[in-house]
């Protein structure tokens, strides 16, 4: 899960990625430099080789429980799935916007004094393991 604060707010934005994704993401925020281009970072330098540059990131909207975002290279809008936008806008330093009635639908509100909780459950989320909800046992029917 990616958890988005809002800048001057009260609000977070949780979207389920995948592993892959938030390995990206987390690579990123860690400034680990893989030896060879990973996708993200392929991308990245292709961009820079040609000379353009991801200026912003927006997450546009969200329907049906699907996030939509777009990528702003050059003035222009590229779609692109949130997580690998957010994982691009890392690598390069550009801002993430959200849309505001995405957030609306979507936002948490942590008040500030919930701060510390939103803070252990982002440790948590950096520790946890799908393999840590497997009971072995079947659900039943």
């Amino acid at each position: 899960m990616v958890l988005l604060r809002e800048v001057g707010g009260t609000r977070y934005l949780p979207i389920w990625i995948g592993a892959g994704e938030a390995s990206a993401i987390a690579n990123a925020q860690e400034g680990i430099v893989p030896p060879r281009p990973l996708t993200h970072d392929l991308l990245v330098d292709t961009l820079k080789s040609l000379g353009h540059k991801l200026t912003e990131v927006h997450i546009t909207e969200l329907d049906g429980g699907t996030f939509y975002a777009v990528l702003l290279v050059d003035g222009i809008q590229v779609s692109a799935r949130p997580s690998d936008a957010i994982a691009l806008a890392l690598r390069v330093g550009s801002e993430i916007y959200c849309a505001e009635d995405v957030l609306d639908e979507a936002g948490i509100e942590v008040p500030e004094e919930e701060e510390d909780e939103v803070e252990k459950f982002r440790e948590f989320l950096d520790q946890v393991n799908p393999d840590d909800f497997v009971t072995g046992e079947e659900p039943q029917q």
